[in-house]
């Protein structure tokens, strides 16, 4: 299947739109003065955990396990040792949960499988985030704080209903700090709503497309935007809610902005695509593997993401293929830009390298979404893979020069 992540997106709407009264509740109450710091974790807990029995059903198990014991490992390691902990149960229990529900024969109607491993994947975001923090000396518990009170706050970090679902990854310190002045200023109904016109925009540009079927390079490009599309929706949607529940965004801190919209359409460069896509997982990967990988840490990084997504096929040669692709957009651009000195030039260099990026990311987003390998056979084998297998052989004579 091609399009079975988008069961990562889309049928949990419905849930995101029925968070927003709680949220908007939430912001009400805070406002008034009516919850203290401890009923403004408790509220945002209990909204967590509802929101994803609600989503997920019985397989919201898989999401509170992990949440106990990543609060536990928290709470008693030692600072020097509380990332490995954390990192290691984390990876563990979702690669577990991957391999278990792919290797099940699953309804294909049922989003909640889907849903909850995508809130696992955001869950480990936040824990190894968190337990970063607590390793380097940035977030320290204060000691006049009981267990209950710490145990509270970081379980409503890692469970809060606006971010359960979806959402940039916010800093517990952020969170903690949010969560005092929650209520203090007023929702911006305006940003709320242009982010949902945005969103049911999106929605409707994606019916126009229809559906594609895989074979010549604009059928690959076609299918790619209506998923680059239906991630757009994903991230406005996320946003609003957390907009709407009192969480205000720091500029640059969320996953989709006008200018970024802008930028991943209209950039030549791969690597500038890859650096705005998905801007707080990019953050997040960067801190976590790349600035701590002394050998090869784009390759690391690319080849973490991979086993972060579920280590399927698809996204396995996808990721490896991003990795290649993006090393060799560092290497082929210079060359090309130092060649083109006339505007006539340039305009000729950014139109070509604009198409190519573009076939490009769309040949590994679709990569990424194949579960199947009899689909991911016939991808590789289609006149789409020309462009990447020149890109490769471009980045290995330049490398052997």
């Amino acid at each position: 299947m091609f399009w079975a992540d988008l069961l990562l997106l889309l049928p949990a709407a419905p849930y995101r739109l029925a968070a927003f009264p709680f949220a908007a509740l939430f912001h009400r109450l805070c406002a008034f003065g009516h919850l203290s710091l401890t009923a403004r974790y408790v509220y945002l807990l209990t909204g967590g955990c509802l929101l994803a029995g609600t989503a997920m059903g019985s397989y919201a198990v898989l999401l509170l396990i992990p949440a106990a014991g990543s609060v536990l490992i928290l709470l008693f390691a030692s600072p020097a040792h509380v990332h490995t902990w954390v990192f290691t149960f984390q990876m563990s229990w979702q690669t577990l949960c991957h391999l278990s529900l792919s290797s099940q024969e699953l309804d294909s109607q049922d989003s909640r499988p889907a849903t909850a491993l995508s809130a696992i994947m955001l869950l480990t975001q936040k824990a190894t985030s968190l337990a970063l923090d607590i390793h380097e000396g940035v977030v320290s518990f204060q000691l006049g704080q009981g267990l209950l009170q710490r145990a509270l706050s970081l379980c409503s970090y890692l469970l809060a209903f606006p971010a359960l679902l979806g959402g940039p990854l916010c800093s517990f310190s952020r969170f903690q700090a949010q969560a005092e002045s929650a209520g203090g200023v007023p929702l911006c109904l305006r940003a709320i709503g242009q982010r949902w016109l945005c969103a049911v925009s999106l929605q409707g540009l994606r019916a126009v497309l229809g559906s594609a079927h895989p074979g010549c390079p604009s059928c690959l490009w076609a299918r790619a935007l209506q998923l680059r599309l239906a991630y757009y929706m994903h991230w406005l949607m996320d946003e609003a809610l957390l907009e709407a529940a009192g969480f205000r965004l720091e500029t640059g801190q969320g996953d989709l902005s006008l200018h970024d919209l802008w930028t991943l359409e209209t950039t030549h460069r791969l690597s500038v695509f890859t650096r705005t896509w998905n801007k707080s997982t990019s953050r997040w990967l960067r801190r976590l593997v790349f600035q701590r990988c002394p050998v090869q840490p784009l390759l690391a990084t690319f080849t973490f993401s991979a086993w972060w997504h579920g280590l399927q096929p698809g996204k396995l040669f996808g990721f490896l293929c991003w990795a290649v692709m993006v090393e060799a957009d560092y290497r082929i651009h210079p060359l090309l830009s130092a060649w083109a000195t006339s505007k006539g030039v340039k305009l000729l260099y950014c139109g070509t390298t604009w198409m190519f990026t573009q076939l490009i990311v769309a040949y590994i987003l679709v990569a990424v979404e194949t579960e199947s390998f009899s689909m991911l056979c016939l991808l590789w084998t289609s006149c789409s893979s020309i462009l990447p297998l020149f890109y490769s052989l471009m980045l290995l004579l330049l490398l052997l020069i």
